[in-house]
């Protein structure tokens, strides 16, 4: 027979090649997943007091159900009208919260907890997720120090994670601060700092930018505490090189020696600050003392739990080598179809799956009749609390002012008018601020934005989103449709597509297997 080239390899076969272990060993969880919130009953006699004379619950305080909540926990939930935990969550908070109290600890330098991948769908719970467990393990610490540090990629992002820490703490004595570059550097580093033993806050929610200028410029700043890092929208996050701040983040969280002995230098003393304010891992560094080794022969490690969050999973597998992720578990919340090795070739070759609440429409026309067209789109389908997409601020702004035309020309007796209003990064942080409460007030009824508005932001009110211009790619469609459908809800989910652009559409939503 005549010589012939092997069969190649299917795109299949290629995308398992080389994967992490963690990630074919990946837990699934299926998204219909749900648990109601239940608490204790009460105590058979009201009037039993305990020794400091309040009343007793007989030890309910202190049950926690599987997911590993505290009755106070389940108690506050309530009260937010929270009632059930959604798939993300009955997953999560079990791993990051076991019954074992030792493995619950401030530190754990001899048996460091597992880092944490986490693949949901936007809508889904994530922010939740990680509030919880980290609310529920600082809340029995004694000294105030930076023992949770939440990274996003956004202001608008910071304080509305910095709104969920509050309410969900209350009444647990976290102190929760936040450094987006929103108020001077001078401020900021008043509300951190307290002086060389101990700090102001307990967590703090920032940007990666802003993190990177306290650690280079506020004295004392310490990350040698770190119980938890968070990493959310860790996909967009990951891709910034901004002055390397993955690197310094996970140096800075490490154990360390000295190079000199005896007595420090000046300049380790003012690194380390005050032996009374150092994390065990770095004890022995002060003042190059030598560990001391068990049987075993254990060196101390960092206590800090890295979290990563994201709809997307990142791409590049060098980006999550960066964070010298440890014995890493992957929590991915989709269907796998067809089994296990379906399921993890659905997350490497980004087939995504949509909430099952959202229903998609694609609208195909001219470039010069788009404006029309979505004009048309609002009106015949009374669509309200929705958001429309561009693909830049100087779109949007164009955009707002042709739909305020519109509806000045079809303007009447008896018609309510539709208030649209722009959405992006021209505008300043209290401008955007006041925007959204607007919107969440429905005194505005359309937000024409960018996709700054597309990563993370809850607006559960949401019914429809407009794909005015086409994304970029599906990761960006992803998000963008995230905005509705979710918690459960229903959505509707437009994208107006230009003719010469089908072509294009549709190959990437039969790359999505969408």
């Amino acid at each position: 027979p005549s010589p012939s080239l092997p069969n190649a390899p299917s795109k299949s076969d290629l995308a398992l090649q080389g994967l992490d272990d963690a990630l074919v060993d990946a837990e699934f969880v299926d998204p219909g997943t749900s648990m109601p919130i239940t608490l204790p009953p009460p105590p058979l006699s009201s009037s039993r007091k305990n020794k400091h004379g309040q009343e007793d619950d007989g030890g309910a305080e202190e049950d926690a159900c599987e997911t590993g909540l505290s009755v106070k926990m389940r108690r506050r939930l309530k009260e937010l009208g929270i009632t059930e935990l959604f798939a993300v969550q009955t997953r999560l908070l079990p791993f990051l919260l076991p019954r074992d109290a030792r493995k619950r600890g401030l530190y754990a330098p001899y048996a460091p907890p597992r880092d944490v991948c986490v693949s949901a769908p936007t809508g889904s719970g994530k922010t939740l997720a990680y509030v919880l467990p980290i609310v529920e393990t600082l809340s029995s610490r004694i000294i105030t120090r930076l023992r949770a540090l939440v990274v996003l990629p956004t202001r608008d992002l910071v304080m509305q994670v910095r709104e969920t820490f509050e309410e969900v703490g209350k009444g647990r004595g976290l102190k929760v601060g936040t450094a987006t570059g929103q108020h001077s550097f001078a401020h900021e580093q008043s509300q951190l700092i307290a002086d060389r033993s101990s700090g102001k806050i307990d967590i703090l929610i920032c940007t990666p930018g802003r993190l990177v200028d306290h650690m280079n410029g506020t004295p004392n700043f310490s990350l040698q505490h770190l119980r938890f890092l968070v990493i959310d929208e860790a996909d967009r996050l990951l891709a910034q090189s901004f002055q390397d701040w993955v690197a310094r983040v996970v140096t800075a969280t490490r154990p360390t020696t000295f190079p000199s002995s005896g007595t420090p230098r000046a300049e380790e003393e003012e690194t380390f600050g005050c032996a009374d304010g150092l994390a065990p891992p770095l004890l022995h560094a002060k003042y190059a003392i030598a560990n001391t080794y068990g049987y075993m022969d254990e060196k101390p490690s960092s206590s800090c739990q890295k979290l990563l969050f994201s709809a997307t999973l990142p791409r590049d597998p060098g980006k999550l080598a960066g964070l010298q992720l440890r014995d890493v578990k992957y929590f991915v919340v989709q269907k796998a179809r067809g089994g296990r090795e379906e399921g993890v070739l659905d997350v490497v070759m980004e087939r995504y799956t949509m909430p099952a609440t959202l229903r998609e429409h694609m609208i195909v026309c001219a470039s010069s009749e788009k404006p029309l067209v979505l004009f048309d789109l609002v009106q015949r389908h009374k669509v309200r609390n929705g958001l429309v997409f561009t693909k830049s601020a100087e779109s949007t702004a164009r955009l707002v002012r042709l739909f305020e035309l519109f509806e000045k020309a079809v303007a009447g007796e008896g018609r309510l008018g539709v208030v649209a209003k722009a959405y992006s990064s021209d505008l300043s942080v209290g401008e955007r601020r006041g925007i959204l409460e607007k919107f969440k007030a429905e005194e505005i009824q359309i937000l024409v934005c960018s996709d700054l508005i597309s990563r993370g932001m809850d607006m559960s009110h949401v019914s429809h989103v407009v794909s005015y211009d086409v994304p970029v790619d599906m990761r960006k469609y992803v998000h963008r449709v995230g905005r509705t459908a979710r918690a459960g809800r229903e959505g509707d989910a437009w994208t107006l597509v230009e003719e010469q652009e089908v072509s294009a559409v549709t190959k990437c939503d039969r790359a999505g297997s969408h």
